[in-house]
């Protein structure tokens, strides 16, 4: 187990059920970036990733 799945499990276990939309979770994102510069880097790879899931190229 990472260390990072425990955050990810509170999320999960937190507001697993949920709904929001992309443009929320964006701007939570930016937010999140503002407030922590240092994590700018692995917030952009993460975004990016997201954003490129579906395409075909990358596989």
């Amino acid at each position: 187990m990472y260390f990072t799945d425990r955050g990810i499990e509170e999320l999960e276990n937190r507001r697993g059920e949920e709904e929001v939309s992309l443009a929320w979770l964006s701007e939570r994102l930016r937010e999140f970036v503002d407030l922590n510069p240092d994590f700018e880097i692995p917030v952009e790879r993460l975004a990016t990733w997201l954003a490129r899931l579906d395409d075909e190229d990358d596989e």
